[in-house]
């Protein structure tokens, strides 16, 4: 039987394992889980014939160097900076290797030596990284291919909650790592073109400087910048575009009201806070405050952030419990990010019950025989239950399908790459349809990059 090796037991594992259990019969495939935590591993793994757990410390190099030479394929579900572990290993025992991580720099080194070796490393193939390449490359091809050239590309993705779980002021629920969240846009300044213009937002500004979009039967929704959309101005091949801009999904009024815990402090992960594990969350707030003899943390509050107590970003503050002096917080040396983390995993946390919803977007705007186009092209998938996510199933699958269409030789271009070529993206397309994974486009005349109605540099 044909070996895959699996490396991690986590969240979006659940749908790509049964994918690949409800093919292991008529694909001859074996497949073997292997997490730190075994008690997991045999949780994904269940009672199926062809599926087996193990034990499986990433670091531990005599371990994953035996299960990885049984193997004929492997899937790294691991935390990114992990997979060059495994992938050294790939290529030492002549493994291909497949993961829904950006390519970082240590992997893309080994560009050279997977392809002499005639090995195929896909990276970024789950959802975003992932989902939003194919779909994307899909469009800009049959531009191309049709003699358009492209003036503008705007994509955003967002992990939501599904409208009828949506029940808290902020529209708002994890539906991936909540450490994502709390700390997304650090670290960097988001970089993007605008009709020619280089643009650059600092962190501080960041949630301050969105663009709305409008998803036909799901309403508006509001979209901050990602950090690295200039980068893809080569992996496109979109070198000449006029705007090129890549962005994050949330509800209306998210962003600003986010804003108010960037500006505090609040999502800062560079320190420690002091004693705590036995801050209260009323404690933690007024941390962050000028001392008062005599005014309150919630007076002190609204004056900072010049906010009055009938305005909903207030409510949004209090939903949250902010202000609890009996709750504690319970971590040892916490950063402010990692205490803000608890607070709102409290109130985020998806209930049993709860949906989530993965919304992506993009628009295209092109010139072709003198005319002025606009694609505008988006896509909703609303998770079935805490199994089954959205999430799980928008990074599962393609995760899953790639692997197959590997075994399969379907994909034989050899090299560390992401799905971005026809070979990769349509037969993974077509299938995903399948499962309930279709973009909606709708064609209309450009009239140029013009997110609020305004005009100008």
């Amino acid at each position: 039987m044909r070996q895959i090796l699996v490396i991690g037991a986590g969240k979006s594992t659940s749908v790509l394992i049964n994918y690949l259990k409800n093919r292991s019969e008529e694909e001859n495939l074996k497949l073997t889980i292997g997490d730190i935590d075994l008690k997991q591993a045999k949780k994904i793994s269940g009672d199926h014939p062809n599926c087996t757990a193990v034990q499986l410390d990433v670091f531990n190099k005599e371990d994953r160097r035996a299960a990885i030479k049984a193997a004929d394929i492997v899937i790294s579900m691991l935390p990114a900076r992990f997979h060059i572990e495994a992938a050294r290993d790939c290529i030492k025992f002549k493994k291909n290797l497949v993961t829904a991580s950006y390519v970082s720099k240590e992997m893309k080194a080994l560009d050279a030596e997977v392809k002499q070796n005639g090995l195929i490393f896909m990276n970024e193939i789950g959802v975003d990284p992932g989902l939003d390449h194919m779909s994307a490359m899909k469009v800009i091809d049959r531009i191309r291919d049709q003699g358009g050239k492209l003036l503008l590309f705007e994509s955003f993705t967002g992990g939501l909650v599904a409208p009828e779980s949506d029940t808290n002021l902020w529209n708002y629920k994890f539906t991936w790592n909540p450490r994502n969240v709390v700390v997304a846009g650090q670290g960097g300044v988001a970089e993007f073109i605008q009709e020619g213009k280089y643009k650059y937002i600092p962190y501080h500004r960041l949630f301050r400087r969105t663009e709305f979009l409008y998803v036909e039967g799901y309403g508006r929704f509001e979209g901050y910048a990602n950090r690295n959309s200039l980068d893809y101005r080569s992996i496109y091949g979109l070198e000449d575009i006029l705007t090129l801009y890549r962005g994050t999904i949330r509800r209306v009024g998210f962003s600003r009201a986010w804003n108010m815990f960037v500006q505090l402090g609040m999502t800062d992960d560079t320190y420690k806070l002091q004693n705590s594990e036995t801050m209260s969350y009323r404690d933690f707030v007024n941390s962050f405050l000028p001392y008062s003899p005599t005014d309150s943390v919630e007076l002190k509050l609204r004056h900072n952030l010049k906010i009055d107590q009938d305005d909903i970003m207030w409510d949004k503050l209090v939903e949250l419990d902010l202000f609890n002096d009996h709750k504690k917080l319970g971590i040892k040396d916490a950063t402010p990010a990692q205490a803000l983390q608890r607070i709102l995993e409290e109130k985020w946390t998806l209930a049993e019950e709860d949906k989530d919803m993965i919304v992506m977007y993009h628009k295209f705007g092109y010139e072709i025989n003198g005319e002025r186009k606009q694609i505008d092209s988006t896509m909703v998938h609303i998770g079935k239950d805490q199994t089954q996510t959205a999430m799980a199933k928008t990074v599962g699958l393609p995760l899953a399908i790639a692997t197959l269409a590997i075994l399969n030789k379907k994909i034989t271009t050899p090299g560390v790459q992401i799905p971005i070529t026809r070979e990769v993206y349509e037969p993974i397309l077509q299938e995903l349809e399948v499962y309930g994974i279709t973009f909606k486009e709708k064609e209309t005349e450009y009239l140029g990059y013009n997110p609020f109605g305004e005009v100008g540099n």
